[in-house]
This record gives structure tokens, C-alpha cells and sequence, in this order.
């Protein structure tokens, strides 16, 4: 052992560095396989803080989750702490109250804890998310997750990594060669970092460790910690007793060991000279030392060799950890008059103000919503101010894959994506001419900046919760490469109307998300042979949520032929609508030739008024009244208001959009379109309450002039695309889904509480 640990510089022990090597390639493999989602992360429904290292034992874990478990009591938070065990035989979850439970079942740490703790669950299971669901039922508010910095599988709010300053690293090899269960880089994934027994190292070494670790961890979240003596107790053989002096512990109080006192010292934990160190520290002579492996479980050979042990070499006493009086057969008893002394050790912070601060900023819940088009960006913005509403004391993070993120910034989100402007104005093609000149265009390097934003969310304090995503499956794959999280999914790009999902579409959404909503029920009867606990449910169409209140507006009645009908023009909201909107305007000016009308011209929040206006061949800019005037006494208004204010009292619309398009259709405004081949797949999408005709001003004045001139034909249109678009509701279920599901509702009490308590 003195080799891995540093200690020596060769042993027959390097002959097993070529396993450490194979170690470490699998090590990385895991990692890369959790960092982009290849492996499943699951988020508990309870705020969740991991405690754990980088080694092999011997970083004072247990006695820091005792300290962290009453430090959150004080704070007014009920803990609870899952466990693994160690060696049980434990199968189901097993709780813990007060230290009662077999060893052979639960293990000797969390049986530690649990005496220490008895007003604080201890859950030990296999699954630790079976343990963390346990601690639910028992009111729990956060869990301590004990020793699990490598369990991967399970999400966490924060993760704190405990590194033992007397021997951080050992021999700096993975196991069997050393004693890191990964690369000391792993700790670029820690939260918060502490160097426990700080007092027991010259202050050089001490810094020597800082500046290795500041090279993965910013040095406001690196902290020191000490163990100390807070109290005596021995062991009277047979069953532990209660205390009384703490109400926590299960052991007969025992005066201070006067200094000097000759002891026989034996453990079986993950760093015995630290033991050893703490009983000279508090006077005691050391008559021998006996080391067994870490959770050993003592024999009665082991403890009568010990007792003889000690009376040869003039020892007074026995001493040992608390954690190994749980590995000491039952009934057991000191030969002799020999007694068994134990000291009760407690982490001490040495900045324990700090570091509550940061672990209370770690749990801030952050919430990031991501987007791949201007029409997602817009849900995705409604699904932002709803998740604000509901969770005041979160962070909502937009993650915007396509533009720049303009409509999440001017609702007041943060923009945490690189942007992406590029010549058509999207990511998924229906050309690869479009396609072409967007690689040309920077594309490629786009999506890598992106995907280094993604990690760099991950790894900010705290990280972040399990993303929302609104579009398709390549933004669920960018996501879940760039994230390793597998996302919330509001399905808004397809539905069975226009060809359904493809099976490899559906497998992978399946696959690697929690949950999908679709827009339509039979969008998610495509996905009811998928197996439980996964499923994919309509609870309204997403695309109508952005309607608001103005979904439950009647319909519009069809203009009679005396009447004046108000035309929505919509350019869209992609480059492309500065050229496109000349063709809106001479559509505008041939249909009023044709009938008196009256316009009102949609400005998409990704355009410039400037630009378009400047755009507009033949037409002035009139500021004053915000319109466009033709010398022919035609006038179109201009407006920035959503759609679904902007479609207040209108008729018909001559659409080029797209999610617009279909939020007119759902209010029953007939819809008159270009035939290209994106508005013939969106086309799939309305049926009958949308006309397509060829894309020349003449032709979309015709189309129109035929729909306000027939009035069935203008109520058909109207019903179908009502029928069509269906009803609002769905945001509102991904944000209940959220809230009670992965536990966000209690996160954001866990932090009210935790912040009004700084």
C-alpha cells in the first residue's frame, strides 16, 4: 500500500500499472459516454448533493456528511442520505433510524451515520434512486448522496469532492496501481472542492495541492476542512448504548485519555495513518498500530490477538474508530481489564459561512430552454416566462440553436448559445443548395461552438437541470450530444399529417428523452408500443399555447360584399423575407384594385424595420403613422405585437410563414400561401384551410379575391383549420410534469429556504 499511495517509489506493486493504464482507458470511455449521453442520467425528485472523492477511501467522507447533515438542520432543511452500503446483502431499500439495522444488510457507514443522526433517514439501496424515491416518503427535502462522485447515473444539483491533503492523489495511478478511481482532471465535474485534514500538512504542501486543483476548479469553490476530537466514549461490549450527551450517539461517554496514555491502536478504513496521527495529536502514546483493510469485519481471533497485542506491548487501552465498533462481532467484550476507547471525531469547515454560500448558490435550480427555429423560439420563449412564473427563484437559460436568441433577449432571458446566422436561416434543409451555402457560410463551426457551450453550462456551479426542447430530433441530438442530459421534448416539427416520424425518429426519441409531447393525439399514438415508465402524450398543441387568451376567440365571420376585410400580410421571419415581402405588397395592391381592403403587415422580431422598409420598392415609410404608403392612396400598417394580437378582426391572411401560418389557421383565419416545396410539406400540416397558389403577386391576389368572394369556402377553411391545429395546453403540462416529476417544485422551495436562511 505504500506504494499506490505515494509512499514508496517502486514495489512489485507497478507491475500492475499496464492494468491501470486499461483502467483508464475504460474510465474514459464511461466518461465520454455520460458527457454526451450514450449512458442515461436520471434526475431525482428530490434536490440531491453528492459527497465523494477521487480515491480510494480515506477522505473523511462519513464524518463530513454527519456535518453537513446537522449544518442543514440548523438551516431549517430536512436531510436524508442514500448510501450504496458496502458489501450488503441488502437487496431492497432498507431505511436506517438511529443506527438500528444489521451490518451484514446495510453496511457499517450508513449504520454510522444513522447512530449519529437519529433524527436523519438513512437509505441504503443498490439503486441509489430507489433510495432517493424512499426518502421522498419520509418528507425529505435534500439528500446527501454518500460517496458518490463516480455514480454517474445519478444527476445531482451539486457535487462536492472531498481530496485528503495528507495524501491527495497517492502514487497519481488509477487502481490497481494507485489508488484514483479517475484522472485527477474528473475533478473539472466537482461543484465545490474540500481539502480535508488540512492542519495535518506544512502549509508549502498545502498550496502546492491548491494550485493542482485551481487548475480544474475556479479557487472561490476550493475549501479546507480538519478533523477534530470532539468527544470520548468506550465500548462496554455487547450493545451499543445511548449517550445522551449529544442525543445522537449510541456509546457509553468516556472521560479524555489523560496525555500520554500508552494505546493499541487498530483500524480497518481507507487511511489509517490519519487515525494514527489524531491520537498523537491528542497526547496519546501509540504502543503499536494494527492495520486491516478498509471495512473489514473483525473476527474473534482478530480481537484476541489484539487484547494479547496490547498487554505485551504494556498498552492501557485499545482504541479504534467509531466505524469499526459496527465490524466487532456482537457480544464481544475487551479480555481483561483493557478497554476499548474510541474518539468521536467531527469535520470542522474552516470557512463554513463561504462555503454554505456556494452550496446554496450550487442549488439555485437553472432551467435552460433550447429552441431551432424562429416559430421555437417563440414557444420556447412562452415555455421561459412560464417556467419563471412558477419557479420566481430559478435561473431560465435560453439555448437558441438557430439566429441570435433575439426573442428570448428581449423577454429578459440569458442567451447561453454561440449564434448561428447563416444564409437560409435555419439548420435543417430542404435544399442542399440552402445547405451548401450555410457550410460556406460557417455552419459547422456554429454547431461546434455550440456544443462547447453546452459543456461549459454543464460545468458552471451548480449546472443546470434536464433541458426542455422545443423542435426536432436534431435538436434533441445536439442536446443530448452537447449535454449528456436527456431532455424534456415538445415534438413541434412533426405529426402524423405530415409523414409522422420516422422509425429511426422515433426510436431515438424513445430513447433519449424522458418524456415527448406531441401536437396531435395521433402523433402520439405513433409512440404507444413504447415500453413504461417512457411515453409520448398530447396535452394540447404546443403551437397554440403562443395564442394565449385569443384561443378562445370565435372565429372570424366571413366578410359580406359590402364589407371592408382587414388582409394580414406575414413575410415571415427568415432573411429571405426582405425580398419575399415585395411580393406580399403587389398582391396587397392588385387585391385592393379588386375590392376595397384594408393591411396590416406583421415585423417578425428577427427583422429590422429599417431594412424591410428600405426593402419595399415603390412604397414610403410614413414613421409617424408606422405604415407603408403607395402613391396609389394604398396604406399597410406595420405592427411588432405577436400574431395572435396582430390577427385581432382579420379576414384572410397572405401567409409566407410558418408557425404564424399555422397560429392564423387555428383561429379560423383562412390562409392563402405560395406553392414551394416548405409551404407544400406545412400544407400536410393545414389541409383545407390553407390555399396554395403560384407565387406571383397576381396569383395571391387572385387566391384571396376567391376566398372573401365565397363565403362557405371561407368557413370551411376557417373550420378545417381549427380541426387541424387543436387546442392550447401543452406547455403548462411540461411545466407540471417538472415541477412534481423531477422534483423543480421542490428545488425551488429547498432554495427559498436555504437563500432567506444566507
Amino acid at each position: 500500500m505504500a506504494y499506490v499511495r505515494g509512499e514508496r517509489p517502486s514495489s512489485l506493486w507497478s507491475l500492475l500499472t499496464p492494468a491501470a493504464w486499461l483502467a483508464g482507458g475504460i474510465v474514459s470511455l464511461r466518461d465520454f459516454s455520460y458527457r454526451h449521453g450514450l449512458c442515461r442520467m436520471e434526475e431525482p425528485p428530490l434536490p440531491l448533493v453528492s459527497v465523494g472523492n477521487l480515491t480510494y477511501g480515506g477522505t473523511n467522507k462519513t464524518p463530513f456528511v454527519e456535518m453537513l447533515a446537522r449544518e442543514l438542520e440548523v438551516r431549517g432543511v430536512r436531510p436524508g442520505i442514500v448510501s450504496r452500503g458496502y458489501s450488503g446483502g441488502q437487496r431492497d431499500v432498507l431505511i436506517l433510524w438511529g443506527g438500528a439495522g444489521d451490518r451484514s444488510a446495510a453496511g457499517d457507514e450508513p449504520l454510522l451515520l444513522s447512530g449519529r443522526l437519529p433524527h436523519t433517514p438513512v437509505a441504503v439501496a443498490r439503486r441509489r434512486i430507489d433510495g432517493v424515491r424512499a426518502l421522498q416518503k419520509e418528507g425529505v427535502e435534500l439528500v446527501l448522496a454518500d460517496d458518490a462522485f463516480q455514480h454517474r447515473a445519478l444527476s445531482r444539483d451539486a457535487d462536492i469532492v472531498l481530496i485528503d491533503a495528507a495524501c491527495p492523489f497517492g502514487s497519481g495511478r488509477l487502481i490497481p496501481a494507485g489508488i484514483l478511481r479517475e484522472p485527477v482532471r474528473a475533478l473539472s465535474r466537482a461543484c465545490l472542492v474540500v481539502l480535508t485534514k488540512a492542519d495535518q500538512v506544512r502549509p508549502g504542501e498545502l498550496a502546492e495541492l491548491r494550485a493542482v486543483v485551481e487548475r480544474f476548479i475556479p479557487p472561490e469553490r476550493v475549501f479546507t476542512s480538519r478533523l477534530e476530537i470532539d468527544a470520548w466514549a468506550r465500548w462496554d461490549g455487547g450493545t451499543l448504548q445511548s449517550c445522551g450527551a449529544q442525543g445522537c450517539a449510541r456509546l457509553l461517554p468516556a472521560a479524555a485519555p489523560a496525555p500520554g496514555r500508552r494505546v493499541l491502536a487498530f483500524s480497518a478504513i481507507g487511511n489509517p495513518e490519519s487515525f494514527a496521527r489524531s491520537l498523537k495529536d491528542a497526547g496519546l502514546s501509540l504502543a503499536g498500530e494494527r492495520r486491516f483493510k478498509d471495512h473489514h469485519r473483525y473476527t474473534a481471533e482478530d480481537l484476541a490477538a489484539l487484547c494479547r497485542g496490547a498487554r505485551k506491548s504494556g498498552a492501557e487501552a485499545l482504541a479504534c474508530t467509531e466505524k469499526d465498533l459496527y465490524n466487532i462481532p456482537a457480544g464481544w467484550r475487551p479480555e481483561g481489564e483493557i478497554p476499548l476507547l474510541i474518539p468521536r471525531v467531527a469535520a470542522v469547515l474552516d470557512e463554513p459561512e463561504r462555503f454554505f454560500s456556494a452550496l446554496a448558490d450550487a442549488l439555485r435550480p437553472r432551467l435552460v430552454v433550447a429552441s431551432n427555429g424562429y416559430g421555437e423560439d417563440a414557444i420556447g420563449v412562452l415555455l421561459a416566462r412560464r417556467l419563471r412564473a412558477r419557479f420566481p427563484c430559478s435561473e431560465v437559460l435560453a439555448f437558441p440553436l438557430v439566429g441570435k436568441g433575439e426573442a428570448y433577449a428581449q423577454a429578459g432571458f440569458p442567451v447561453r448559445s454561440a449564434p448561428s446566422v447563416t444564409p437560409s436561416g435555419g439548420v435543417v434543409k430542404y435544399r442542399l443548395r440552402d445547405l451548401w451555402g450555410d457550410m460556406r457560410a460557417g455552419l459547422l463551426r456554429h454547431v461546434s461552438a455550440q456544443l462547447r457551450d453546452w459543456q461549459r453550462l454543464v460545468r458552471s456551479l451548480g449546472g443546470i437541470r434536464t433541458p426542455l426542447c422545443v423542435g426536432d430530433v436534431y435538436l434533441l441530438l445536439h442536446t443530448l450530444w452537447g449535454s449528456g442530459f436527456r431532455p424534456l421534448f415538445i415534438a413541434t416539427a412533426k405529426t402524423v399529417r405530415l409523414s409522422g416520424h420516422w422509425w429511426l425518429e422515433r426510436a431515438l426519441i424513445r430513447r433519449f428523452t424522458l418524456r415527448a409531447w406531441t401536437r396531435d393525439p395521433e402523433s402520439a399514438a405513433q409512440f404507444s408500443d413504447s415500453p413504461a415508465p417512457w411515453k409520448a402524450i398530447y396535452a394540447g398543441n404546443p403551437i397554440m399555447d403562443l395564442l394565449g387568451d385569443a384561443s378562445s376567440v370565435p372565429p372570424p365571420t366571413p366578410p359580406g360584399p359590402e364589407d371592408t376585410p382587414l388582409i394580414l400580410l406575414l413575410p415571415g421571419s427568415r432573411p429571405r423575407a426582405y425580398q419575399d415581402v415585395n411580393l406580399l405588397l403587389e398582391a396587397a395592391l392588385r387585391l385592393s384594385r379588386a375590392r376595397p381592403c384594408n393591411f396590416r403587415m406583421v415585423l417578425a422580431p428577427t427583422l429590422s424595420l429599417s431594412s424591410l422598409t428600405h426593402a419595399c420598392e415603390g412604397w414610403a415609410y410614413n414613421a409617424e403613422f408606422t405604415r407603408l404608403e403607395h402613391e396609389t392612396r394604398v396604406t399597410v400598417s406595420l405592427t411588432a405585437e405577436p400574431v395572435a394580437g396582430a390577427a385581432r378582426g382579420v379576414s384572410l391572411l397572405l401567409g409566407l410563414g410558418g408557425t404564424a401560418n399555422q397560429l392564423c389557421a387555428g383561429l379560423g383565419i383562412p390562409v392563402v400561401s405560395i406553392d414551394e416545396k416548405g409551404k407544400r410539406v406545412q400544407k400536410k400540416l393545414l389541409g383545407d384551410s390553407e390555399l396554395l397558389v403560384p407565387a406571383t403577386g397576381r396569383a395571391l391576389a387572385e387566391g384571396a379575391l376567391r376566398v372573401l368572394s365565397e363565403p362557405a369556402l371561407c368557413a370551411a377553411m376557417s373550420a378545417a383549420g381549427r380541426q387541424r391545429m387543436g387546442s392550447p395546453g401543452a406547455l403548462d403540462n411540461v411545466v407540471d410534469y417538472a415541477a412534481a416529476e423531477l422534483g423543480w417544485a421542490a428545488r425551488e422551495e429547498l432554495y427559498q429556504k436555504l437563500s432567506a436562511g444566507a
